[in-house]
């Protein structure tokens, strides 16, 4: 099958893959919006004519960010709602207060590289915790509001990163191995692929919610800040209206209808690769491994029941 290729690059931005797209009508949940890619993210799609809702644990600084966004974009309807994806009653009370359908879900919000091991309240790794087992419990939660919607998008941001791990399915917690910040945090990531991979196949033809996950790129933001900040050579480093353009691209543009389980980078579809590249792209092939991803769902589903 083709790798799926698109007239947007590296150097697109999110407004330039979103121009001529209208989403009035529709509604968006971007979580993490308070900072970084989520903020432009959110911005590029009000702007597109979406109702966004800036789903964020530090709700001041959504008001603020929401704030931003409708002084610069005129006739935005952006909202705020809390949301701490570590605590799975933060998410099933978001969930629980949503009741319209919901057309694009994009889950960013994320932590990275952690110095030291943390657990949330029931145990899990926290970066696991964050970054993908409470995205996994949103997308569940909300997807009668998506089903409602027809045709809705699930938009999983991955990273580079994916690289560095693969799902740890017999200790994802660091219960047994070492804990290690980048192979929690890589971990984490590979999840976010394997997520997107497993609703595509469930939910797809069902329910008509596709997803796809990204590789948003190098781009200078506080999720650096444990590793001392970004180390991607100048000329591989995008700014944020670079890097939110993947998301944008997955999220709404109907260059991808009906287009599932697959991993993008610079706009375009990666290649598989079979071990780590020194310059970090294309997606590994155990990101996209349908055993995998159907194992990883199967285990996601036993931790939240417990």
């Amino acid at each position: 099958m083709p790798l799926i290729q698109t007239p947007f690059d590296f150097h697109s931005t999110a407004d330039q893959v979103l121009s001529g797209v209208n989403l009035a009508g529709k509604r968006a949940i971007v979580t993490g919006a308070s900072s970084g890619i989520g903020v432009e993210t959110a911005r590029a799609l009000a702007r597109a004519g979406a109702h966004v809702t800036l789903a964020v644990r530090n709700v001041e600084a959504g008001e603020r960010v929401a704030a931003e966004i409708a002084a610069a974009v005129e006739g935005a309807n952006v909202t705020t709602h809390r949301l701490d994806l570590a605590e799975m009653a933060s998410v099933q009370a978001f969930c629980d207060g949503w009741s319209k359908p919901l057309h694009i879900l994009v889950n960013n919000a994320g932590i990275m590289a952690n110095p030291g091991l943390e657990r949330t309240g029931r145990g899990w790794e926290g970066q696991f915790a964050t970054n993908y087992l409470g995205h996994f419990a949103l997308t569940l939660g909300l997807k009668d509001a998506m089903a409602e919607a027809a045709g809705a998008r699930v938009v999983c941001v991955s990273s580079s990163g994916h690289l560095l791990s693969p799902v740890i399915f017999d200790d994802p917690h660091f219960r047994f191995l070492r804990y290690d910040p980048l192979t929690a945090y890589g971990q984490s990531k590979t999840a976010c692929v394997l997520m997107a991979v497993e609703i595509a196949r469930r939910w797809g033809n069902t329910c008509g919610i596709q997803a796809n996950a990204l590789n948003p790129g190098a781009i200078p933001t506080r999720l650096q800040r444990h590793v001392g900040g970004l180390r991607t050579p100048e000329e591989r480093r995008k700014t944020i209206a670079q890097g939110a353009s993947t998301s944008v691209l997955l999220a709404a543009s109907p260059l991808l209808a009906d287009v599932g389980g697959r991993y993008f980078e610079d706009c375009n579809e990666a290649a598989v690769v079979s071990e780590r590249p020194d310059n970090y792209t294309g997606v590994a092939a155990y990101a996209l491994d349908a055993e995998n991803a159907l194992r990883l769902w199967e285990m996601s589903l036993s931790l939240l029941s417990r």
